[in-house]
């Protein structure tokens, strides 16, 4: 027999029942039923129930195990009485009564009980990381993750992609986050960064004659933390393809990413008809460019209504330019109460509220009318115009934002969420996606320098000629796709023409010589006769992340940071020797 293991932990059932068999596993829990000691014993595959009686010469050492010991086991299978079947896993028709046992890995008392599932502090679930998946969430949670990355490898190659893998040290550039720099030995004073993606390097591989690429690729950005989002790096689907056009970029895409979330979303449904909708539209309907489009509510504009009007708030503030009114439509919520707490909604979020009408039946019997704060100010004929609007009836309801929508664009987005969800109105059990295209090459940033909005090296709509004109009307053959509220693709149309890059670098402030300095090797490679390409990058932890249900990136990522980007585990990061700052002849500068 060997050694450890003649069978798994969720091999066995009733047809072993009579064998001699030995399984190897973690103690998962110990239970004593008088005189009887039951072992719940798992390993990577599940679970087999074992016991041993007085008569068994295992009992003593059973009774001196702690929870996830590991042990060796020999010993017999029994089939169970069909009272006592265990329907919940595949093993629940047997159990293997225990002639021996060896401790294989004693385990001291344990900081995070593996047994149970209970809550338990991120600091401690982090610095135990290898105690926590153990667990049976997060141990499925890493198994789909593994299967989800399978399968879409074996897609890629189907659908004619050839995976080649591009160099992980290389130099900076600018992709939107912060480097991570890795100091020269061989070149004391210069640095390689770690890429932020394989941007410049697949599209050197379109230029090299390759035609369809992707890779698994690890991508390193030294960004702030959100839930949605590794503070270090992550993992995305990179390819790209040459001499296509936005729309064969989509339909290479969809197959994989359709059939990803068909093959593992466990029943959820699956949209296959995905939307366009331009930037602008997007922020005008939802107040972001990664709409959760299970909620059917639209926002409108509805600036006319109150131009004018006896609401001097709203009626003042459409004097300045560039200011609008917006309505957040909420079907089904016309009550007084619901307004209300919509309000201290919008003040949790750092606005002063949100004004709201809402209609009902009139207190005199005579039919609907418009109620609230609102509709006192501006008047039957305006309050009726905005129901017509957005298509309104009795019991339902509005809310209204005003000013730049820069400045209350995100809140109104997350107050339609927020509405949607508080309604019932947002789908569940199902994934929406959408193509959000158009999107704007450049933008003011807080000290009114015109910087690139997106991808850099994108093809501006409309070529040279467009870049003549006013940079803030630019638009990019840049796309997104959006699911559920989360972006999961972003890619473009790429600008292989040096003069038509050289002058879209101009107009972010980068010169003719900085450029080639930066992007030497792309700029002389577009010399050398460059075909029109394209692709994009779907973002693999988040995609696992809305196929496991989880609200959190690093319950499917296997070893993530904290939110503080420190590896508690491992301890990183740390602080080098002298002897590897001499060598690298860096200096710390303490921190002030």
């Amino acid at each position: 027999m060997h050694a450890y293991r003649s069978h798994t932990c969720a091999d066995l059932n009733k047809s072993h029942a009579g064998a001699t068999v030995r399984l190897s596993g973690w103690v998962h829990r110990v239970r004593d039923h008088g005189g009887v000691l039951f072992i719940d014993l798992r390993d990577h595959y599940g679970m087999t129930q074992v016991l041993a009686d007085s008569d068994s010469p295992a009992f003593a050492a059973i009774e001196k195990l702690r929870a996830e010991t590991v042990v060796r086991v020999d010993g017999r299978v029994k089939a169970r009485d069909s009272a006592l079947v265990n329907p919940k896993i595949p093993t629940g028709e047997i159990e293997v009564y225990v002639t021996d046992l060896e401790v294989l890995g004693p385990a001291e008392e344990l900081p995070l009980p593996v047994f149970g599932e209970q809550d338990y502090p991120e600091e401690t679930r982090l610095t135990y990381r290898f105690l926590d998946l153990r667990r049976e969430g997060l141990h499925q949670n890493m198994m789909l993750r593994s299967n989800v990355v399978r399968s879409i490898r074996n897609r890629m190659w189907d659908a004619g992609f050839t995976e080649f893998q591009t160099p992980i040290i290389t130099a900076s550039s600018p992709e939107g986050a912060r480097d991570f720099l890795v100091p020269s030995r061989l070149h004391p004073g210069k640095f390689y960064a770690l890429p932020q993606a394989p941007q410049q390097f697949k599209q050197l591989i379109m230029v090299a004659g390759f035609d369809r690429y992707f890779q698994i690729a690890p991508c390193f950005r030294d960004e702030d933390p959100r839930a949605d989002r590794s503070p270090t790096d992550f993992y995305q689907l990179d390819l790209e393809m040459s001499f296509v056009e936005q729309e064969d970029v989509f339909t290479a895409i969809q197959p994989v990413i359709q059939g990803i979330f068909e093959e593992f979303g466990g029943g959820h449904k699956v949209d296959a008809v995905w939307p366009r909708i331009s930037y602008a539209d997007s922020a005008l309907w939802y107040g972001t460019d990664k709409p959760d489009l299970r909620n059917p509510i639209k926002m409108q504009r509805v600036s006319e209504h109150f131009a004018g009007s006896g609401f001097a708030i709203f009626a003042k503030l459409l004097e300045n330019e560039g200011t609008e009114i917006r309505a957040i439509p909420a079907p089904g919520g016309g009550s007084r109460k619901f307004c209300d707490r919509m309000n201290a909604f919008a003040q949790a979020q750092g606005l002063p509220g949100m004004g709201y009408i809402f209609w009902r039946e009139a207190e005199d019997g005579s039919g609907m009318e418009a109620a609230g704060p609102l509709a006192k100010n501006i008047g039957p004929e305006r309050t009726e115009a905005i129901r017509q609007q957005l298509k309104l009836n009795k019991g339902d309801a509005a809310f209204f934002l005003g000013g730049r929508p820069d400045q209350f664009e995100s809140v109104a987005g997350r107050a339609r969420n927020e509405i949607g969800r508080e309604l019932g109105l947002t789908e569940e059990n199902a994934f929406r996606f959408a193509w959000i295209v158009d999107f704007p090459m450049y933008e003011k940033d807080d000290e009114g320098k015109i910087d690139f909005s997106h991808n850099p090296f994108s093809m501006p709509q409309g070529g040279m000629e467009a870049l003549n004109g006013d940079p803030l009307k630019v638009l990019g053959y840049q796309y997104d796709l959006a699911c559920n509220g989360y972006e999961l693709v972003s890619g473009a149309i790429r600008n292989h023409k040096p003069e038509i890059m050289f002058k879209a670098f101009e107009l972010a402030g980068y010169g003719k010589e900085e450029v080639e300095k930066r992007f030497g090797g792309m700029v002389k490679a577009f010399k050398y006769g460059a075909p029109p390409h394209g692709g994009c990058a779907a973002g693999i932890d988040r995609i696992v992340m809305l196929l496991a249900d989880e609200q959190n990136i690093r319950e499917v990522i296997m070893f993530p940071m904290n939110q503080r980007a420190e590896d508690l585990m491992m301890g990183a990061p740390s602080e080098p020797m002298n002897e590897q700052l001499r060598e690298l002849r860096l200096r710390v500068i303490p921190k002030e």
